[in-house]
């Protein structure tokens, strides 16, 4: 199985915000830096991740955004789950139309198990126990926390 790109985006932003003290900020330039992914594809992710309450958005000067309660809880599985808006995993169509074979195919259904079953395995891994180290460690030098 594979994620799609913005997944991956969506699971970095999450992972860096976790990294980072609590009461810290980013702004979604600085996000989009850290992430080495432009910044209109983390814009984006910020957004959904703010639709889902994963994130905050905090107004004013010294605003920006952060991990919210909830986020520091959310599972990989979970979120995977509420970003992957494919209804299929095949493509069941062909240029003159639906495949042929699609009555009596029984591959979308073991595709659809495939992919429960690949999100389950990620149930139990909780998104902020990925980042590791503290503030200063090695891990978050990367991110660019430590300067």
């Amino acid at each position: 199985m594979r994620i799609n790109a913005f997944s991956d985006v969506c699971l970095r932003v999450v992972m860096l915000l976790c990294a980072a003290p609590e009461s810290m900020t980013f702004t979604s330039r600085v996000v989009a830096a850290e992430v080495g992914t432009p910044y209109n594809h983390v814009s984006k992710a910020l957004l959904r991740l703010r639709q889902l309450g994963l994130v905050e958005a905090i107004r004013g000067r010294s605003g920006g955004v952060r991990i919210s309660a909830l986020g520091r809880e959310a599972t990989v599985g979970a979120l995977l789950r509420q970003l992957d808006t494919r209804t299929d995993l095949a493509a069941c169509d062909t240029l003159s139309g639906p495949c042929p074979l699609l009555s009596g195919c029984g591959l979308r259904g073991a595709l659809r198990r495939a992919r429960e079953s690949f999100y389950r395995e990620l149930d139990d891994l909780v998104i902020s126990t990925l980042p590791h180290g503290k503030p200063d460690g090695p891990v978050l030098a990367p991110l660019g926390l430590v300067r």
